[in-house]
């Protein structure tokens, strides 16, 4: 026992001079080095301009933006545990129509994650998409929902036939490929990608060729366009599937060529060659 209370001693003793015991130890200042480290640093106060860009109502608003992510994580979780509790419980279709809520509120909150860590400067509550095309985009979804409520309800055998086992596998495989691509198209473009067609060349703007881009052409367009139908087979939707095929080709191929346009005037030669060697993968676009 000896050496313990000669520790004790020694550790009582600071310089020769007995400290209380009782004492509490003070606090061990933090080295020089760590008083530089950005984030021990004190944030400098936003100004005003900056705070009225943040405030509610204005399209940069915070609490717009974390209202519309929570909802989105509720309609996720929600769509989550009520697909698994159907499959689980019940041999009926109905798991499907909150499958298509999972699926969407997936989507709609990527749409705004990818947009603010990839192009901060323009992330909005608009990023969301959750109003973009209105009132075409939220009545196409509607009448997916119904038709799928519908048909699971009262002709629960009414779908794809003796191939519906296929088409909910190649549906499944085109919801997972087409969100993949999308998100993976907005990553690569970063400053480059923007949701509304830019009449005017930004000095952020590049053409980016490298990555998906050397694969297809406008793949964040191949992504969604790919992700609308796997939705609507996975749905067994037969109306809808069709509907949505014509109206997002349709969309699509306006929208390409009026881009288009707009790219060749912005990098000339080089974008006419990229067109050349590069295709949409999207049928007759």
């Amino acid at each position: 026992m000896a050496p313990v209370f000669g520790v004790l001693r020694h550790v009582r003793l600071v310089a020769g001079v007995a400290c209380p015991t009782t004492s509490s130890p003070s606090p061990v200042p933090l080295p020089a080095a760590l008083h530089n480290y950005k984030y021990l640093r004190p944030l400098p106060a936003p100004s005003d301009n900056v705070i009225a860009y943040l405030e509610p109502g204005r399209p940069r608003s915070l609490s717009g933006v974390a209202l519309r992510a929570f909802c989105l994580g509720a309609a996720f979780s929600a769509g989550l545990l009520l697909t698994a509790l159907i499959l689980a419980c019940t041999p009926s279709p109905t798991w499907r129509v909150p499958f298509f809520l999972l699926v969407l509120s997936t989507f709609h909150f990527l749409e705004f994650w990818v947009t603010a860590r990839r192009n901060t400067p323009v992330a909005t509550t608009d990023s969301f998409l959750l109003t973009a095309n209105w009132p075409a985009y939220a009545v196409a979804h509607a009448a997916a929902f119904a038709e799928c409520a519908v048909v699971s309800v009262f002709f629960p055998s009414r779908r794809w036939g003796g191939v519906d086992g296929l088409c909910l596998g190649l549906g499944l495989a085109l919801v997972v490929l087409g969100q993949t691509v999308r998100s993976a198209a907005m990553l690569r473009a970063g400053a480059s990608f923007n949701h509304q067609i830019q009449y005017n060349k930004a000095d952020s703007h590049v053409l980016v060729t490298s990555g998906i881009y050397g694969w297809m052409r406008h793949p964040s367009y191949f992504g969604f366009f790919y992700w609308g139908l796997g939705t609507q087979l996975v749905l067994g939707n037969v109306v809808c599937f069709f509907a949505y095929a014509a109206v997002l080709w349709c969309f699509f191929s306006r929208r390409i060529r009026v881009e288009e346009e707009k790219l060749v005037e912005f990098f000339k030669d080089d974008y006419v060659q990229y067109r050349k060697r590069v295709g949409t993968w999207i049928p007759f676009i």
